[in-house]
């Protein structure tokens, strides 16, 4: 029955700090590099027809070069509001209508910007291994009170260094994300 409980514990644990990733994943692809990504539109809504929609179920998103984003609405009527969307959601981008299209041209990054986003990214990287780490200790918990509750103690040890090894193998994944991410923004 612990073991039952304690394995359940775990892979819940492993459930939550994955999702902890791919949130840290998701958030790291709405920092601006320089490059143009359609990435940094995902969270835009259009108003369409009166209801919030993403943009990208309005248009087709497409980057022709690296410092381009290009939005061709799937109804000409819809090139107003998603100029509109893009202004209001405040990303520091200016969206250019030509009647067909709108297109984004994605300005440089200062060298001071570019350090203000390296340490956003790291303060994601450690926000994403503080929930790891307190999904450990909900984990860790749950294994004291079953050792508590009769289950072997030295079956708890190695349960915690799987634990704890599991942990380690999520610690060094964000590093990797996060300095991969500051190679990005570095890069000119």
């Amino acid at each position: 029955m612990s073991e039952d409980v304690i394995n359940s514990a775990i892979a819940s644990g492993k459930q939550q700090m994955n999702s902890s990733i791919d949130h840290l994943k998701s958030e790291l692809t709405k920092i601006r590099t320089g490059k143009a990504s359609t990435n940094m539109l995902d969270s835009i809504k259009v108003d369409y027809y009166g209801t919030p929609t993403q943009l990208s179920q309005v248009a087709n998103l497409s980057t022709p070069d690296s410092k381009t984003i290009s939005i061709q609405p799937w109804e000409k009527s819809m090139l107003g509001p998603i100029e509109q969307a893009i202004f209001g959601a405040n990303l520091g981008l200016t969206p250019m209508n030509d009647g067909e299209f709108v297109r984004i041209t994605i300005p440089p990054i200062t060298e001071d910007r570019r350090k203000d986003l390296v340490k956003m990214s790291k303060s994601l990287g450690e926000d994403c291994k503080v929930s790891i780490r307190n999904e450990r200790q909900k984990v860790m918990n749950t294994i004291k009170a079953e050792v508590k509750n009769g289950y072997p103690e030295d079956a708890g040890k190695k349960k915690e260094s799987q634990v704890q090894s599991l942990v380690n193998g999520f610690g060094d994944t964000i590093g990797q994300l996060i300095e991969a991410k500051e190679k990005d923004i570095m890069t000119v």
